[in-house]
């Protein structure tokens, strides 16, 4: 981590990724980058749909593969940072000549040999279906349909642990703590993703957070009753309610339940994930 010296306030407990350290300080492959401007939370009639998003800096869209279709060896030419993802990820130079970006493992560098196929080394980066891999191994970019490119762990530091083979299926423990199944002939990648301090960046500022992209959020208590089933009251009052609720009036936080009732995986979920302050996932 990358700590400054406190010349505001702010300043003082900011930190930051020293990027020096873990890329290799290449310019982004300019075959698979386009522009285009971003939704930032509103739908096709420019109306906004998901809050707090908004403004910040213009970001160039590299164009990762998260299916790894090709089956001939690669090797990992840079490592780059990507503005659209927390994860590194890398430019792969196929044997056959093409050039394609992955989301890289922790332990990757400069040189290193991937792989894609059904009788591949269970080594970081390298990729296969989850019935050929170890009991036991941490996994990330896992298939929930096969063939349909990586869903699932994809955020810097992550991993899935595989845990159990049964039936077809393989049992997999989420960084939620949820346990789930997906079918065992999905692919997944060895190891967990790169980047793994990202959790351990200190903002510092509102400046920074709207660099980003994230715009403020107000606390239903501070709004009036007519904004938000919290707000209201003279001076400054508790909810007033037995359970926390978002604007629209359904459950929000502090270990509600906000999974569909019926909802059509149900049937996939071995155990539910932990929720509430002692139910996080370490």
């Amino acid at each position: 981590m990358k700590s400054y010296k406190p010349y505001t306030k702010s300043r003082r407990h900011m930190t930051g990724i020293n990027f020096r350290e873990k890329l290799s300080g290449h310019a982004p492959f300019k075959a698979l980058t386009t522009g285009g401007k971003r939704s930032v939370g509103r739908n096709n009639a420019g109306r906004i749909s998901v809050r707090h998003k908004g403004g910040g800096h213009k970001r160039l869209y590299r164009e990762v593969d998260f299916t790894y279709k090709k089956m001939v060896p690669g090797v990992v030419e840079t490592i780059e940072y990507d503005p659209n993802r927390s994860g590194f990820i890398g430019l792969v130079l196929y044997k056959d000549g093409e050039r394609r970006y992955m989301l890289l493992p922790g332990s990757s560098k400069v040189g290193d040999t991937i792989q894609t196929g059904e009788n591949v080394p269970a080594t970081p980066g390298n990729r296969m279906p989850l019935k050929d891999m170890p009991i036991g191994a941490f996994i990330y970019n896992v298939e929930i349909k096969p063939g349909n490119g990586g869903k699932l762990g994809r955020s810097a530091g992550t991993h899935i642990e595989l845990i159990a083979r049964d039936q077809g299926y393989a049992d997999l423990k989420m960084p939620s703590s949820e346990v789930r199944k997906v079918l065992d002939t999905c692919y997944a990648t060895l190891g967990e993703v790169s980047n793994d301090e990202h959790h351990l960046v200190v903002v510092g500022k509102a400046g920074r957070s709207r660099w980003m992209g994230i715009r403020p959020t107000v606390r239903g208590t501070a709004m009036n009753p007519v904004d938000h089933p919290h707000g209201g009251g003279e001076g400054r009052q508790g909810r007033g309610l037995r359970r926390a609720k978002s604007a629209w009036g359904k459950p929000t936080g502090k270990g509600q339940k906000t999974r569909t009732p019926k909802k059509y995986s149900n049937y996939l979920i071995v155990s539910r994930r932990k929720v509430g302050k002692r139910g996080s996932a370490q």
